[in-house]
């Protein structure tokens, strides 16, 4: 059965706290805090953009992995935030992990769903023989337009995952996937910052489409909530894969080792991968591991894993996603952050 043969993660260093945002715009840090449940958030550097998170993410990957990176047949990168409009990220995280150049890349796009979109097509080109092993990456730096309720969780990071049928650490049981036409968040092509629907970003958006890809995967699987060890959700804030859990059946427990925005931002392309590594890092053999994302415009991936008897060998090769997170960190001011983000824009 194919499955995940190899996994990693990366956050960066740089870290602004929420009540340095709200400080800024004269709003009541502990009440953001409240509303949204998130402390901080993670903060791209100058030098670090799509293209270098996915690196440092896929090398973790092979490491754990421990094959040529050669035999990789195809990557695929998810992004909300590729550097380039035109040219795509994928060319140059193959050559950097040194893969190819007999390999097929492509660069996708989905909103915060576009990590799962890129894993998903790499299982099935692994399930369908064409290759022998496939990544799939979800990273970004995304964007929030000053004072949005966004530039507080819109934040930074990326998780990738390698597929293949040999020296399987979480065999792939099952997937399934969940889409509509519905308009809650968007930006238009040489817009900086991303608008958002307002009334349609709650229950059309987000909720619908968790619900409907979970309650999908429990029918096409036959399991249920309390069948599972683990669970983790999109995490756009602290609040809403809390609440989509409950309404699931899934008590605090099984959802806390995933849900890591209590720690930082995670609205981007790979905040439930990222909180599935999380998961990964601590699994143990036999238990099962529900995933969901979620992507505005919108859809949901849903997949079902099973953890296996070489995942507590193979974990210690790459640093865990909690080391990332308690590690020594740089907090910014406003000032800083706004530079590096170039939130300040100056027209000639």
């Amino acid at each position: 059965m194919a499955g995940i043969v190899g996994y990693g993660a990366f956050i960066p260093r740089n870290r602004i706290r929420t009540e340095e945002i709200a400080r800024q715009w004269g709003k009541d840090p502990e009440s953001i805090r409240r509303g949204l449940l998130l402390e901080e958030k993670s903060v791209p550097g100058i030098d670090e953009d799509t293209i270098t998170i996915s690196v440092a993410a896929g090398r973790a990957a092979l490491k754990r992995a421990g094959i040529d990176p050669r035999r990789v047949g195809a990557l695929y990168i998810g992004s909300e935030s590729h550097p380039y409009a035109v040219k795509p990220s994928g060319t140059v995280v193959a050559e950097a992990l040194g893969m190819g150049p007999e390999i097929h890349v492509a660069d996708f796009e989905f909103a915060c769903k576009a990590g799962t979109e890129a894993m998903s097509v790499a299982l099935a080109m692994v399930e369908a023989g064409r290759v022998e092993y496939a990544m799939g990456i979800g990273a970004d730096t995304s964007q929030g337009a000053p004072n949005d309720a966004l530039e507080f969780s819109a934040s930074a990071g990326g998780a990738a995952y390698l597929f293949g049928k040999a020296d399987v650490l979480a065999e792939v049981l099952f997937t399934y996937s969940y889409t509509s036409d519905t308009p809650d968040f968007w930006r238009r092509e040489g817009q900086f910052y991303p608008r958002h629907g307002g009334r349609f970003t709650g229950e059309p958006a987000y909720f619908r489409h968790v619900r409907e890809a979970t309650l999908g995967i429990f029918r096409l699987s036959g399991l249920r909530a309390s069948d599972f060890r683990y669970a983790v959700f999109h995490m756009p804030n602290g609040k809403f894969p809390l609440t989509v859990g409950k309404e699931l059946g899934f008590t605090r427990e099984q959802l806390e080792t995933g849900w890591i925005v209590n720690k930082m931002g995670n609205t981007y392309s790979g905040s439930s991968p990222t909180g599935l590594a999380a998961i990964l890092d601590v699994a143990a053999p036999g238990d099962l591991i529900l995933i969901t994302s979620f992507g505005s415009g919108a859809g949901s991936d849903s997949f079902v894993l099973k953890a296996t008897q070489l995942l507590p060998e193979r974990r210690g090769l790459a640093p865990t996603v909690r080391s990332m997170l308690d590690r020594p960190r740089r907090y910014l001011t406003y000032g800083e952050y706004a530079k590096f983000r170039e939130k300040i824009i100056v027209n000639d």
